[in-house]
């Protein structure tokens, strides 16, 4: 069975929306007065150790865009990774080595979990991450937490009335003051386990 993952970058008050410049956000790039060489080899060893990159379709027509102008050793794990995008309008994805994952979003995660095989990573694609959220698919959730609010944007975390308790199990600090603390689905029966 697959773990799938979560890795977002978000701002002190929860914004999630356009970290890496992308356009229409007053304050896009918000995370680049901040990365450093220990937040990019970070991010490469996440996708180099994960088998398939799970995104929605925004995020792939973002990451479709930019990555396949990029070189070396990142662009070409990110160009030729196994990639699944969560769609219903897109048919003919372009971008190396990305398959379309239409209809019922829930079963075909599912399904796509309960095979054998390495990590499923999930970056962006806030419609798609609510779904996760929203129906207990997330294994993991890795938040690189940057020391900056910008007021408005879309939101890491769907608005609920459900209850989900998270247990953190690790912590980094980046010298930029950024911070990535991962989480897992936290239930009171484990937890009384180890204590």
């Amino acid at each position: 069975m697959r773990t799938l993952i979560v890795s977002e970058y978000v701002t002190l008050d929860g914004v999630m929306e356009a970290p890496g410049g992308e356009a229409g956000h007053p304050h896009t790039g918000w995370v680049i007065d901040y990365e450093e060489s220990e937040q990019i080899e970070y991010k490469l060893q996440e996708v180099l150790s994960a088998e398939i990159l799970l995104i929605g379709r925004v995020t792939y027509e973002s990451f479709a865009e930019a990555w396949p102008g990029y070189t070396g050793e990142f662009a070409d794990r990110m160009n030729g990774m196994p990639k699944v995008v969560v769609s219903s309008t897109l048919t003919d994805p372009a971008w190396n080595n990305t398959t379309v994952l239409p209809g019922d979003v829930v079963k075909a995660v599912t399904e796509l979990k309960a095979q054998d095989g390495g990590p499923i990573l999930v970056a962006g694609s806030k419609t798609l991450v609510h779904t996760l959220l929203d129906n207990d698919l997330v294994d993991e959730l890795r938040l690189m937490i940057f020391p900056v609010t910008i007021g408005s944007g879309l939101r890491l975390f769907p608005e609920t009335t459900k209850k989900a308790p998270w247990k953190m199990t690790a912590t980094r600090t980046f010298p930029s003051g950024a911070r990535v603390d991962t989480y897992h689905p936290w239930t009171v029966a484990a937890d009384t386990d180890d204590r």
